[in-house]
């Protein structure tokens, strides 16, 4: 009796301990949308995802129209979900309903949007953490450069690629990546 009580101990301090557990997949996070509403993210099988972290008055703010035109475009197959993040030059510092009358007045942003969180730094949200480093998605490491970033999750959840901000959401390399199975 006493060993399986000291065997389940040790199993129970190993889960504990950063190096032993077992690592979130994409379809474990859990978020909230702008507007303060739970979004799960296992709801996204079967579909190509784009995470970007956005901004309103960044340079870049502008590809939010592309954005938006490659989600009416491709919404059968690909969700777009938008994190804004105020971690480049304090160039998203709105409030949630200030974010969202702002994307939907100027852009008319109908793809998920998200509160806004923190990309990088030591309050990185774990869904960046996630994103950014290859011991957790097994795929590869990266960082958030700056506004507009975007990942490519594929149907079964796996990091594919990151588009950096200089490239635009309709790029031929995501358009190459939506028209593959």
């Amino acid at each position: 009796m006493k060993i399986k009580k000291l065997q389940f101990l040790m199993i129970f301090v190993m889960a504990a301990l950063p190096g032993f557990s077992q690592s979130s997949g994409f379809y474990d996070f859990k978020v909230k949308t702008l507007e303060g509403n739970e979004f799960n993210f296992s709801s996204l099988k079967g579909k190509k995802v784009m995470i970007v972290n956005t901004a309103s008055r960044c340079g870049f703010t502008p590809q939010y129209e592309d954005l938006e035109l490659l989600y009416e475009q491709y919404k059968q197959k690909l969700v777009i979900i938008g994190f804004p993040a105020n971690n480049f030059a304090n160039q998203e510092p709105g409030s949630a309903m200030e974010i969202r009358q702002f994307c939907t007045e100027k852009f008319g942003v109908t793809f998920p949007m998200m509160e806004k969180i923190s990309v990088k730094g030591n309050d990185m949200h774990p869904l960046y953490k996630w994103l950014t480093s290859k011991d957790k998605n097994g795929v590869m490491d990266s960082e958030v450069k700056w506004n507009f970033q975007k990942y490519l999750i594929d149907e079964n959840g796996k990091v594919v690629d990151v588009v950096y901000t200089k490239e635009k959401p309709g790029s031929d390399k995501v358009l190459t990546w939506l028209s593959a199975k």
